[in-house]
């Protein structure tokens, strides 16, 4: 499956099947894991055949069920700490999809004293992303306009219409789509316009608009562009 394609048939999934994911796969992400980790500094791990972190009131409040696999998304508490996450989890996410594999992002209704990952000092675990073999494929989300999540200066050239394509697809929290594209020239900034986890949203939507816009624009390393 083509890393677009990935983006265009992810959604969320709570409800997983009893099937065990293979080594093969493991291996593959582990090694996007491990990847990431290297490219921002981070301390993401993959956690399997784990239910208890999602066992609990929350979980079943938050409508997951069956989960036993996890991406934990820790890193060392930096003001861009949720921002980077948001990225590369973002990544990890599509490169699942690719796998034939779904997942879903977790913010609140989880354990975190239950879960299995190492959390070392000085470090922060900010959300998960579930993963496993879904009940469903999940569907689409609703999306606002593009016009009203982007201003341009001038005429909107292609690439900045592919990715906002793709920016439009990405999940954010309760689907609220709280932040702003802005063109000018061929200076691309984005910012967020409120909401819960918007910091870790800026990174998803930046994830989807590079792969969209077919080019890299923004620093995950120092978020100079935003």
């Amino acid at each position: 499956m083509e890393i677009y394609e990935g983006i265009k048939n992810r959604h969320l999934v709570r409800s997983y099947l009893d099937k065990s994911i293979p080594a093969d796969m493991i291996s593959q992400l582990s090694d996007e894991i491990t990847e990431c980790n290297r490219e921002g500094g981070l301390h993401i791990q993959l956690v399997t055949n784990e239910p208890e972190a999602f066992s609990g009131f929350m979980a079943h409040y938050g409508k997951f069920s069956g989960v036993r696999n996890y991406v934990a998304l820790i890193g060392r508490k930096t003001s861009d700490l949720d921002e980077k996450l948001g990225y590369y989890g973002e990544r990890i996410a599509i490169k699942a999809q690719q796998l034939g594999l779904n997942t879903c992002w977790v913010a609140m209704t989880f354990s975190r004293k239950k879960s299995k990952c190492i959390v070392d000092k000085g470090e922060k675990l900010v959300c998960v992303l579930s993963l496993g073999y879904g009940q469903t494929q999940g569907i689409a989300h609703k999306s606002k306009p593009m016009e009203q999540l982007c201003t341009v200066s001038g005429k909107m050239p292609d690439w900045f219409r592919k990715g906002m394509e793709c920016a439009m697809l990405a999940p954010t929290a309760m689907n609220q789509q709280k932040f702003l594209f802005s063109l000018n020239g061929e200076n691309v900034t984005v910012k967020s316009t409120g909401g819960f986890y918007s910091k870790v949203d800026l990174g998803i939507v930046q994830y989807h608009f590079e792969v969209g816009a077919g080019r890299k624009i923004f620093s995950t390393a120092s978020h100079e562009n935003i």
